[in-house]
């Protein structure tokens, strides 16, 4: 009786510290994954000719979700117009990084233009990254500010690259107003699960089981969601607006195959562009002339 009593108190240890263990290692990766270090600016032909023509502006509101200091960026047109894109920038990026896709809208569409700084990036402030989650109200807080800046009589249409695609696909899926007509989303990832398990194998060769499951009962803890509920698969079923969707076919951060489901999820007008050999957010840099000849064909068509 006392040998057996000996063992189950060993094996409660056992169990103990290796719940602790997971518990550390876990909230780890959690830490790696939602505060990462940010990408410096790096200058672009299209933003140092706004800003040498003292067209570009910025402003700040308060997030209706956290209550943090959110920052974006915005320009009007070269002429009035009602027509507004509002870009969403990608995971470690910030709002001036998608100046290539903004030069599409400001040179070719003549739109006005709203560069939001998501969570945790550029001047925005928070805590941690929300993985575009969060983020979808934010944005269409912005939304309703760049119809009011912009006039009041606006349509927009929201253009995100890799997590800014993710963020403008879970837009996608909200209670919209009017003036939001469609969508562009270029390397975007099915849901935080999804694409936190490719990393835990790609770069830890760790299975899902259990630490995946552990950071995200975290990151719900901390946060207010996990990464199965922030899945921009299951909001892009519920639109109805039209979509393009943009994807490299050799992109292995955000597989391609991710692609092809949020592909047939969207129901309705929908397109789909595979950019050959492209890595991940490189479709615009490698076939500059393709992709805005897509992007404009596409964004002509459907936000009247």
């Amino acid at each position: 009786m006392c040998k057996r009593n000996s063992f189950l108190r060993r094996l409660i240890l056992i169990c103990l510290l290796f719940a602790f263990l997971l518990l550390v290692v876990s909230e780890g990766f959690l830490h790696y994954a939602l505060k990462p270090t940010l990408k410096p600016y790096v200058a672009q032909e299209w933003v140092d000719s706004v800003v040498q023509r003292k067209a570009l502006r910025d402003t700040f509101i308060v997030s209706n979700t956290t209550g943090d200091s959110i920052h974006a960026w915005y320009l009007r047109a070269d002429s009035a117009t009602e027509k507004v894109a509002v870009l969403v920038h990608g995971y470690t990026d910030n709002a001036l990084l998608m100046g290539n896709i903004a030069s599409i809208y400001d040179r070719r569409l003549h739109y006005n233009i709203l560069l939001p700084d998501l969570h945790y990036h550029g001047l925005s402030k928070g805590e941690y990254v929300q993985m575009g989650w969060k983020d979808r109200l934010d944005v269409l807080q912005w939304c309703a500010l760049a119809d009011s800046l912009f006039g009041g009589n606006t349509r927009q249409v929201l253009h995100g690259v890799s997590m800014g695609a993710a963020t403008v696909m879970s837009v996608s899926g909200e209670s919209l107003p009017g003036y939001v007509t469609c969508f562009v989303e270029d390397c975007g990832y099915t849901s935080v699960w999804d694409e936190f398990r490719n990393e835990l194998d790609a770069r830890f060769s760790l299975p899902p089981f259990p630490m995946l499951y552990v950071t995200s009962w975290l990151c719900k803890m901390q946060n207010g969601w996990s990464f199965t509920e922030a899945s921009p698969v299951s909001q892009v079923a519920k639109c109805d607006k039209p979509m393009l969707f943009i994807h490299g076919d050799d992109d292995t951060f955000v597989k391609t195959e991710m692609v092809y489901r949020l592909y047939a999820a969207k129901h309705g007008v929908k397109q789909l562009w595979i950019a050959k050999g492209s890595k991940h957010a490189k479709a615009y840099s490698d076939h500059p002339e393709e992709y805005s000849a897509k992007v404009c064909a596409f964004v002509g068509k459907y936000n009247k």
